[in-house]
C-alpha cells in the first residue's frame, strides 16, 4: 500500500472518530488514528483495520497542545512521509450548564481544543498538502455540530459557539485553499450515539432528545462517517467550503 492516500483522523479512538477511521481504511487510505490518553482503544481501532488488511497506526496526542500536534505530524512525516486528508474530529464538551455558570477555564478549555486545535492541525496540513508548497492537494473534513445552529441553551453554549466558529473556519480556509488542491468541508452531526453525552454528565441524553429528531432516532456513528468517507473521497472532487448536515432533519 505504499502509494495509498494517507489520513489524520483527530479523536481517532472511539465514537464517530473510530467509525471514521474503520471506514476510511475500507475505502483504500492509511490512518493515523490520534487518541489523548486511552492507548487500548486506539489500539483496538488500529487491530480492527489491520486484521482487514489496512495500514494504521496509533499516535498519542492532545490537540489542546501545538507541541502535541507538531509531534503528531512529525510521526506521520517519519513514517509514511505524506498526508492527504485531514479529519478534524477531537472535541471537548463541558458540563451540562448555563452561561451565568461558566468559569473562564471551562471555556478556555473549549475553545483552546475545539477551535485553536483543529486550525493548528488544518495549518500543518495545508503546510504539506498545498500545491504551492510542492504538495499534491487533499482533502480537509471538520467536524461541527448542528448546535451551531441551534445553539444548545440550558446545556452547552459554550460548545455551541466553538462549533460556530469551527462553520465560520470551514468556509474561510475552503476559500483561501481552493486554487491549492486542497478542499474543505464540514459534517454537521445530529445527536448520535457516543460517550460524549456521559463526558458532559448526560449519559441519557440521546434517548432524552429523540423526540425533537424528526426521524425519530438518534443517529449511529457509521452514519456520520459515510459523510465524511464521501467528502474526502473523489466522488467530492467539486465540493468545496460546504456543509453536510446529517442529523435526521433536525
Amino acid at each position: 500500500m505504499s502509494g495509498a492516500r494517507t489520513l489524520l483522523v483527530t479523536g481517532g479512538s472511539r465514537g464517530i472518530g473510530a467509525a471514521i477511521c474503520r471506514k476510511a481504511a475500507d475505502d483504500g487510505w492509511r490512518v493515523a488514528v490520534n487518541y489523548v490518553s486511552n492507548d487500548a482503544a486506539a489500539a483496538k481501532v488500529v487491530a480492527d483495520i489491520e486484521a482487514k488488511g489496512g495500514e494504521a497506526f496509533a499516535v498519542k496526542g492532545d490537540l489542546g497542545s501545538e507541541e502535541d500536534i507538531l509531534s503528531i505530524y512529525k510521526a506521520i512525516d517519519d513514517r509514511w512521509g505524506r498526508i492527504d486528508g485531514l479529519v478534524n474530529n477531537a472535541g471537548v464538551l463541558g458540563d451540562k450548564a448555563r452561561v451565568e455558570d461558566f468559569d473562564a477555564a471551562r471555556i478556555e478549555r473549549t475553545m483552546r481544543v475545539n477551535v485553536t486545535g483543529l486550525i493548528l492541525c488544518s495549518r500543518e496540513a495545508v503546510r504539506r498538502m498545498s500545491t504551492r508548497f510542492g504538495g499534491r492537494g487533499g482533502a480537509i473534513v471538520n467536524i461541527s455540530s448542528v448546535a451551531a445552529r441551534l445553539g444548545s441553551a440550558d446545556e452547552y453554549v459554550d460548545y455551541a459557539a466553538s462549533k460556530a466558529a469551527v462553520d465560520t473556519f470551514t468556509r474561510g480556509l475552503a476559500l483561501e485553499v481552493a486554487e491549492d488542491g486542497i478542499r474543505v468541508n464540514s459534517v454537521r452531526p445530529g445527536t448520535t450515539y457516543t460517550d460524549i453525552h456521559a463526558s458532559g454528565g448526560q449519559p441519557d441524553r440521546p434517548e432524552r432528545v429523540r423526540g425533537a429528531v424528526p426521524m425519530k432516532r438518534i443517529g449511529e456513528p457509521e452514519e456520520i462517517a459515510d459523510g465524511v468517507i464521501y467528502l474526502l473521497s473523489d466522488r467530492a472532487s467539486y465540493v468545496t467550503g460546504t456543509f453536510l448536515e446529517v442529523s435526521g432533519g433536525r
